[in-house]
C-alpha cells in the first residue's frame, strides 16, 4: 500500500521532500521556539483484516474492500489521525467502502445495513477533525462514500436558491454556480475536500466572520434517507410551523439519516472588496475594538484579531503586538461610508491602521496561511511537531476570562506533558453578543507518544472551556472525540429528546453509532 495519500491532506505530488522540510525546520524553530527534530518518512500501511461484512448480489457492484480505500475510510483528518497515518498505523477500518450512485441505492444499502445489524458511518470529504468519519469501535461497519451523488442539479434565478447533491465538494459547486453568475460564498478551511452533505451535517462554518457564516444561514431545505423513509422538508424563506425538520439534521452528524440533496441560498458575487490590517497593543484591546464594530452595525465579511502568537506564526505581524485583518464587500453600493467607520471605530479603540486598500503584505500573509494550513501541518508533524487546533464561542463578558483561563490551563499542560510549548488564540468569528476563539497549539512531540501527549492537552483544553462557559465546538461538530464534554453541555431532556428521535428513524441503531449519542 501507498502511505502519503493515504494520511496526507493532498496527492503524492504534495508530499514535502526532505530537503524541503530541512529547508523549513530553522524558521519553525524561530517562530515558534519549538525544537524541530529530524524528518521522519511516513511508514507505509499494512493491509486491515479481511472484510468480515460482505453486499448481497444486488448490491455488490457498490462495494469495495480494496485494503487502501479501506484505510482511507478509516480515518479524518486531526492531529491523532495525521500520526497514525504516519505511522500506518489505522486500526479503525471499515469492512467495506460502499459508494451508492443513486438515492435508490442509499435506500437499498440502508434496508440491507438494518436487516443485517451493519453500522453505517457517512463519509463525504473524510475532513472531520473530531472522530467522525472513523468506524472506532464498531464492529464490521460500512463507510457510506456520497462522492457519486454530486453535482448541481437545479438553480432557481428567481429566488436565487440552487439544489445540489450532497457529495459536491466545494470546488465543484463553485465552478457549477460561477456561469450562472452565483455563489454560496461559504469557504471553510477545508473547501477544497469537503462537501455539501458534510457541511449540513457538521453544521460548519465559512471563513467570513460575520452575516452568512454558518451553513444554518443558507439551507432553505434538506433531503435525507433514513431507515424507515424520506426526510425532506418543504422548500420556504422562513417558517413559524413548530420546530423546523432542517435543524434537526443540521448538525446531526449522519445520526438521524444520510443526507442526499440540500436546496442552498445563492448570491451574486462581491461588486467592491477593501481589506486593511491594525495594529492593537494587546489581544484584549483589539477584542473590544472588534466588539465595537460588530455593536455598530458593521459586519464585516474578515475580522480576524490575531494574539501575538497567532500574528508571528502567520507572518501577519511580528512586532509582539495583536493583529486585526479586517474585510468589506458590497455587491452593489460603494463601500466608501462603511471603510471610513470602520477605520474610525478602530481608531476610536486605540488601534493603528498598518495598511489599508484592495490588498497588503499582511493581510495576503495572513490569506496564504489560511489556505496553506493543512499543508503546513503536515510538514510540522513530519518534523516531530505536535501541532492542533481547537475552537469555541462564548458571550462577550465572558470572552476575556475564557481566553485567560483555556490558555493558561493549556501552557500549563504543555509544560506538564511536553515540557513547553506555545498556544496561540484569533478570533474566527464575530457576533453582536460574542466571538468564537480558535486557539492554536504548537508543541515539542515525543515520537511514538504523540497521541497520548495530545489526549492529555485536549482534555485539559476542552474541560477549561467547560469550566469558562465556552461550547465544546463552535463549528468542528462533535464526532467521537468530543462526545463527553457535549454529553455534559446538552440538557439532560434535550439528550433524552434526540434519542427518541433516533430510536424513531433509526431503530436498529445503525447510523454512525457513538456520535452524538451512545
Amino acid at each position: 500500500m501507498s502511505s502519503y495519500p493515504v494520511w496526507g491532506w493532498g496527492g503524492p505530488s504534495d508530499e514535502p521532500t526532505r530537503q524541503q522540510l530541512e529547508g523549513l525546520a530553522p524558521f519553525v524553530a524561530a517562530a515558534t521556539g519549538v525544537a524541530v527534530q529530524a524528518p521522519e518518512a511516513p511508514a507505509r500501511t499494512p493491509a486491515p483484516p479481511p472484510a468480515r461484512r460482505r453486499l448481497p448480489g444486488s448490491l455488490a457492484h457498490l462495494g469495495s474492500d480494496q485494503p487502501e480505500d479501506r484505510v482511507r475510510h478509516g480515518i479524518g483528518r486531526a492531529y491523532r489521525d495525521l500520526v497514525r497515518g504516519l505511522r500506518g498505523d489505522i486500526r479503525d477500518v471499515p469492512d467495506l467502502v460502499v459508494r451508492p450512485e443513486s438515492e435508490q441505492d442509499v435506500a437499498d444499502v440502508l434496508e440491507w445495513a438494518t436487516q443485517s445489524r451493519t453500522p453505517v458511518v457517512p463519509f463525504g470529504g473524510g475532513t472531520s477533525v473530531v472522530g467522525g468519519v472513523e468506524p472506532r469501535g464498531l464492529d464490521g461497519a460500512i463507510s457510506l462514500d456520497l462522492g457519486r451523488l454530486s453535482g448541481l442539479v437545479e438553480v432557481d434565478a428567481t429566488s436565487r436558491a440552487v439544489r445540489l447533491r450532497a457529495g459536491t465538494l466545494g470546488p465543484a459547486a463553485e465552478a457549477a454556480l460561477r456561469p450562472h453568475g452565483l455563489t454560496l460564498r461559504f469557504y471553510p478551511q477545508s473547501f477544497e475536500r469537503s462537501t455539501i452533505g458534510g457541511w449540513v451535517v457538521t453544521r460548519a462554518a465559512g471563513h467570513f466572520s460575520t452575516r452568512l457564516t454558518h451553513i444554518d444561514d443558507l439551507v432553505e431545505s434538506v433531503r435525507a434517507l433514513t431507515p424507515v423513509g424520506t426526510w425532506e422538508s418543504r422548500r420556504l424563506p422562513g417558517s413559524g410551523a413548530g420546530p423546523s425538520p432542517d435543524r434537526m439534521l443540521l448538525g446531526s452528524e449522519g445520526t438521524l439519516g444520510i443526507v442526499t440533496e440540500a436546496w442552498l441560498r445563492a448570491q451574486p458575487r462581491p461588486a467592491h472588496r477593501w481589506a486593511a490590517t491594525l495594529a492593537a497593543p494587546d489581544f484584549a484591546t483589539g477584542s473590544r475594538a472588534v466588539r465595537a464594530l460588530v455593536q455598530s452595525g458593521l459586519q464585516p465579511a474578515a475580522c480576524r484579531l490575531l494574539d501575538p502568537v497567532e500574528a508571528a506564526l502567520s507572518g501577519t505581524l511580528a512586532t509582539g503586538e495583536a493583529a486585526l485583518v479586517l474585510g468589506l464587500e458590497s455587491l452593489a453600493p460603494p463601500l466608501d461610508a462603511e471603510i471610513a467607520q470602520a477605520l474610525e471605530v478602530g481608531r476610536d479603540a486605540g488601534l493603528r491602521v498598518l495598511e489599508e486598500g484592495a490588498r497588503g503584505e499582511a493581510g495576503d500573509a495572513w490569506r496564504s496561511t489560511f489556505v496553506r494550513a493543512p499543508f503546513l501541518r503536515e510538514s510540522l508533524v513530519l518534523l516531530g511537531v505536535l501541532v492542533e487546533t481547537f475552537e469555541t464561542a462564548v458571550t462577550w463578558d465572558r470572552l476575556d476570562e475564557l481566553v485567560t483561563s483555556v490558555t493558561t490551563a493549556v501552557t500549563a499542560s504543555l509544560q506538564r506533558v511536553c515540557g513547553g510549548g506555545a498556544v496561540g488564540c484569533r478570533l474566527t468569528h464575530v457576533y453582536p453578543d460574542g466571538a468564537a476563539p480558535y486557539f492554536t497549539v504548537v508543541a515539542p512531540a515525543r515520537r511514538g507518544s504523540e497521541i497520548a501527549q495530545w489526549d492529555e492537552v485536549k482534555a485539559a483544553a476542552s474541560d477549561a472551556l467547560a469550566a469558562a462557559g465556552g461550547t465544546i465546538t463552535h463549528h468542528h461538530a462533535v464526532g467521537r472525540d468530543h462526545r463527553p464534554w457535549y454529553d455534559g453541555q446538552r440538557p439532560d431532556v434535550f439528550a433524552q429528546a434526540l434519542a427518541g428521535a433516533k430510536a424513531a428513524v433509526d431503530p436498529s441503531g445503525i447510523l454512525n453509532p457513538g456520535v452524538l449519542l451512545g
